[in-house]
């Protein structure tokens, strides 16, 4: 029973992720076929598609009545991306910082998730219980186009920026002259998306009851883990090819994706039931962003070895402290 249950979380796992992928690859092929500009792929498509496993397993949960899990999942993510994966990623390789990270990304992830934050604290603000409402979730959609939106007209003032010039090289890559083979890599990662999240939720829910855990535990743990894998790949391989600034972008920017984006139209379509230790999780992540900013600006727009002992103790003590006081 239990080999079964570990079975369909890892094929659920690798449905998601597998989906994912191919349905960027169909989409950003269909789209450059149809006349759209390599950037504007790179910046909408691709970057939807890369979060697609938080989002469905967001949806997924909300709707079947886990909403821990689909809080867990998308907060923690952002904890495991900063802590472990940058962390992991700085060991391996030092990170020289481009300033728009620090003047442009990190303060509107900071900010996500402070809104965030306080949007969960129904309990202490008007007596009722925590949860992510549906006029909550639009809110953070909101926050999320004023963020596209201010870094579009960046972009436009900008001569050259390192973010851009990736997303257009990768519309470029994905340039498919077929609409048919795009459009069965669409279909097939729709089918993948939508089974691989099902499996993976359910296998968590069961695997909270019978391990005695709380499903906030295993989203904020074992899901988010499992779901930030394409996060860790893609910046440990641009770590090696010397592209930090794809390492650190790729984080921060799932980062607030996530938790405005993802959270936000997840609350907005079914409203999400936040956990006991929901805020304090928030809390840890604000916490995992502003130590990335400190550690930046100390380091003079970089991250040493050091820092990424410092973020990959901070990510141990999290784990711990899951655990410990659960």
């Amino acid at each position: 029973m239990l080999l079964w249950l570990i079975a369909q979380f890892v094929g659920g796992l690798l449905l998601l992720l597998a989906g994912g992928d191919s349905l960027v690859r169909g989409s950003a092929s269909i789209a450059r076929n149809l006349g759209v500009p390599p950037v504007v792929i790179g910046l909408t498509v691709v970057a939807f598609g890369t979060s697609a496993p938080e989002f469905v397993v967001a949806v997924t949960s909300a709707a079947s009545g886990a909403g821990d899990i689909a809080f867990g999942n998308v907060v923690g993510a952002s904890i495991v991306n900063i802590a472990l994966i940058l962390g992991l990623t700085a060991v391996i390789h030092p990170l020289v910082v481009t300033p728009t990270i620090v003047t442009r990304e990190l303060p509107m992830l900071a900010l996500a998730v402070s809104a965030a934050f306080v949007l969960s604290l129904d309990q202490y603000l008007d007596g009722t219980t925590n949860r992510l409402a549906r006029g909550d979730g639009l809110v953070l959609c909101l926050l999320f186009g004023v963020f596209l939106y201010y870094t579009i007209m960046a972009l436009r003032r900008q001569k050259a920026d390192n973010f851009v010039k990736e997303a257009r090289e990768y519309g470029w890559n994905l340039r498919v002259r077929s609409m048919a083979i795009p459009s069965v890599l669409v279909l097939l990662g729709l089918a993948g998306l939508g089974l691989g999240g099902n499996l993976l939720v359910t296998s968590a829910v069961d695997m909270a009851d019978r391990f005695g855990m709380s499903q906030a535990l295993i989203g904020l743990t074992v899901v988010a883990i499992g779901t930030t894998i394409p996060e860790l790949a893609t910046s440990l391989l641009a770590a090696r090819r010397g592209e930090a600034d794809l390492a650190i972008g790729n984080i921060v920017g799932s980062n607030i994706f996530n938790i405005l984006l993802v959270l936000g139209v997840a609350s907005a379509i079914t409203p999400i039931q936040i956990p006991v230790r929901g805020p304090l999780s928030l809390v840890i992540g604000l916490g995992a962003a502003l130590l990335l900013l400190v550690l930046i600006n100390l380091g003079g727009l970089s991250l040493k070895r050091r820092d990424g002992f410092l973020l990959l103790a901070f990510f141990a003590i999290y784990l711990i402290s899951m655990v410990v006081f659960e």
